[in-house]
């Protein structure tokens, strides 16, 4: 199956060649070494608001085989954690493959936790806008796309686990990704306070402490579960930092600093 983009020419440029400028306008100029990175949080707002924060993070690692991509479900469609195992996703920039071998060993952990379902992917964006960058900066690379639902701590714990333990068996070195804005819609100060809450959870590799915390403060941080399956998952595999490369909020595009959503870029390691 090829999932076709729903939000090129609105997110982010809808021609080839617009889009590889835009995408290279906002990577990082960071001269330092590219990190070798475990995990990454991301936003995904159109690129005019957060592609700057988005590429503070993509221009600082070192791209991998494969990216392990986890989303919210802003649609309402699909199951409550939905893979798609294979097939391929297209943007301006051409076409993306599934890792299916990577895809499998997945599902096999996470049963029957996991369904195979595309429908929950075709009308959702938090993935998709991720791909530009991912496919400027490896021309080849494979994805194994999640939509998340389910924000329970248990199902983020056992979803990170098994997609630890897929990595771990895998020869390839893998990215996990997630994809998330952070406050949505309150003044910047109150967003800030509540973001950098949410933030230091993050950078303390905490996500038990980041899931309480979103709940305690009435935090609109949407991808709050993909971001805990990516901290379980990168723990797992060894990761002891955690970097904030950038925060930043609507309200620097449009001078509205009374109702502004959250960008937050972390590079985990």
């Amino acid at each position: 199956m090829r999932r076709a983009p729903i939000v090129a020419g609105q997110f982010y440029a809808g021609s080839e060649r617009t889009l590889i400028t835009e995408v290279k306008k906002f990577l990082s100029k960071d001269t330092e070494a590219k990190k070798r990175a475990l995990g990454i949080m991301v936003p995904h707002a159109g690129y005019i608001y957060s592609g700057r924060v988005a590429g503070s993070v993509y221009g600082r690692i070192e791209m991998p085989a494969t990216v392990v991509m986890i989303g919210p479900n802003h649609t309402g469609f699909g199951h409550m954690v939905s893979l798609m195992a294979e097939g391929t996703w297209t943007t301006p920039l051409g076409v993306c493959s599934i890792d299916d071998i990577l895809a499998q060993k997945i599902i096999k952990n996470c049963d029957p936790l996991i369904t195979v379902d595309s429908s929950a992917h075709q009308r959702e964006h938090s993935l998709e806008v991720q791909l530009p960058f991912l496919q400027y900066l490896k021309k080849d690379i494979k994805i194994v796309p999640i939509c998340l639902a389910d924000y329970s701590l248990e199902v983020c714990r056992n979803l990170g686990t098994g997609i630890a333990k897929a990595i771990a068996a895998s020869a390839e070195p893998t990215l996990v990704l997630a994809s998330s804005d952070m406050t949505h819609y309150e003044s910047k100060a109150s967003a800030r306070e509540k973001d950098n809450l949410a933030i230091k959870d993050i950078l303390n590799l905490a996500p038990e402490s980041l899931m309480a915390t979103v709940t305690s403060q009435e935090i609109s941080m949407c991808g709050s579960g993909p971001t805990a399956v990516m901290l379980f998952a990168a723990r797992i595999l060894g990761a002891t930092k955690a970097e904030l490369t950038m925060y930043d909020t609507s309200g620097t595009v449009t001078g509205d600093d009374n109702s502004v959503v959250g960008y937050a870029g972390i590079i985990v390691s």
